[in-house]
């Protein structure tokens, strides 16, 4: 049990109605969870509003309610905290509840459109082969050391943030890397924790279905960076034109990278093939088993990021040699037919086209590319026909399938992609609803040398049809198809 100030404390209070000094057994945000002694923060959310369900979380035993808005009826003996944003209310209650986990880590956070898991991850592997305890939370799992826990969302609620961060404490880490996605940037889940640093990767198209315009997209991504201590490091990409737009208001200690232009942390591709990268940094060469120039700057960053954490250059460039990839992030096998297959996250028109830009890069030219490629459902919809075009154009051979349809019809969404196929294209196409079978139909048409990358879905060991989810990794299907090949 812990006091009501003290869960309070840094939380901007606009009225305060009752005692703050009675004892609260734990905070709530979703009211079926309500039990004896909770604080109830109404969170006003896309689906409901918290504020509706104040008089259920009383009836239940909240003896707190933290508020927008006042009910016009008040309950004698509960105390009701009006404040200006409860989600940010909620953040640093949170981060109070648990006592200020992030305060005794260096946590560090990477946001951007593309590379988020890629650059969290291997900094998790990066650091933990340097020998440190680090924690990892991100949209693959998170990691408390090397105790391993689901993840349901790419930036978790602040609570579960907290939780996880207290855990972390608990385990000795000393470091956290963790992806902070423009959704809970917007929601103020990270409000009220204290980072050391923030990475930021690039920006594309993606998510405006829940931000309105890419301009509004971009100023939350910005207000990650602005709120940024002093002491803190903001790293980001100086070949994206948004780079130097998230420095603007900061406090924190200013770095780049980059590949094309200057920056503080310069790169450059000596070698790109199916083998690997072979990159100079500043001056410094490393071979490293990861594949592509959207590697090369995911590998800037993890560098950038090592050195501003105070680990050594070479030993940075050693463990960075050592890296494996990320489960669903260009992660390929060579069948006994050497059939290449290739599943990858890319499920932006950015992403997919870095993707196959990158196997255009390194293949000969005498193998055919074969592209599954399919988009969520319930999702931003201006984005079909545009991955459509990209995945025609830039491959020999496109097969357009189901990702996760959720609760719309995937023949649909299908359409909305084929729209996006320019004439000269259309007979480069095929359409297959059925996504295990449109994997299988590429590992059949598929011959000697052919690379086939499958799009979009990358770690993910499910599909949603219609708010059912069944098992469906695509790594392990065409692994399978591809195996009955040589039967």
């Amino acid at each position: 049990m812990i006091e009501l100030k003290d869960i309070l404390y840094k939380v901007a209070m606009n009225a305060v109605v009752g005692s703050t000094t009675l004892k609260i057994n734990k905070i709530v945000f979703d009211s079926r969870k309500v039990v004896q002694d909770v604080v109830f923060v109404a969170i006003r959310g896309t689906v409901s509003d918290g504020h509706d369900f104040i008089e259920k979380a009383i009836d239940l035993g909240a003896s707190a309610i933290v508020c927008e808005k006042i009910p016009d009826v008040q309950v004698n003996g509960v105390t009701y905290i009006v404040v200006e944003n409860t989600q940010s209310a909620l953040a640093i209650m949170a981060s109070n509840y648990f006592g200020s986990p992030s305060d005794n880590l260096k946590l560090v956070g990477v946001t951007g459109t593309n590379g988020k898991t890629t650059i969290a991850s291997l900094l998790y592997q990066l650091f933990q082969k340097a020998g440190f305890k680090v924690g990892l939370l991100s949209t693959v799992k998170i990691l408390v050391d090397t105790q391993e826990y689901e993840a349901t969302h790419t930036t978790p609620d602040s609570l579960t943030i907290n939780y996880y961060l207290k855990e972390m404490n608990a385990a000795g880490v000393e470091y956290c890397f963790m992806e902070v996605s423009s959704h809970g940037i917007h929601q103020k889940r990270t409000d009220g924790l204290t980072f050391a640093g923030g990475i930021f990767t690039n920006l594309s198209h993606d998510h405006l279905d829940y931000h309105n315009t890419f301009r509004e997209y971009r100023d939350v991504k910005k207000a990650f960076f602005d709120g940024l201590p002093a002491h803190a490091f903001a790293l980001t990409n100086g070949d994206d034109k948004n780079g130097a737009f998230m420095l603007q208001n900061t406090k924190a200690k200013q770095y780049s990278y980059a590949l094309k232009s200057y920056a503080d942390y310069r790169g450059q591709i000596l070698e790109n093939n199916l083998e690997g990268l072979l990159l100079k940094i500043n001056d410094h060469e490393v071979w490293t088993k990861l594949i592509g120039s959207f590697n090369a700057y995911n590998l800037l960053a993890i560098f950038a990021a090592s050195e501003l954490l105070g680990l050594e250059t070479l030993e940075t460039l050693q463990l960075i040699s050592d890296l494996q990839s990320v489960s669903g992030r260009f992660q390929y096998l060579i069948s006994e037919e050497k059939i290449t297959a290739i599943v990858d996250y890319a499920h932006t028109p950015d992403a997919l086209k870095n993707v196959l830009e990158t196997i255009n890069d390194i293949r000969t030219n005498n193998e055919t590319l074969i592209t599954v490629v399919g988009c969520g459902g319930d999702r931003d919809k201006i984005k079909r026909p545009v991955m459509g075009n990209i995945a025609a154009k830039l491959s020999n051979k496109a097969i357009f399938t189901s990702d996760n349809p959720r609760t719309e019809n995937p023949n649909q969404i299908i359409e909305d992609i084929e729209k996006g196929v320019e004439p000269q294209d259309y007979k480069k196409t095929l359409s297959i609803t059925d996504r295990k079978q449109a994997i299988k139909t590429a590992c059949q048409i598929a011959e000697k040398n052919d690379i086939i990358l499958i799009a979009g879905k990358g770690h993910e060991t499910y599909q949603e049809i219609n708010g059912k989810r069944a098992d469906f990794d695509d790594f392990i299907i065409v692994k399978e198809e591809l195996k009955k090949l040589n039967k």
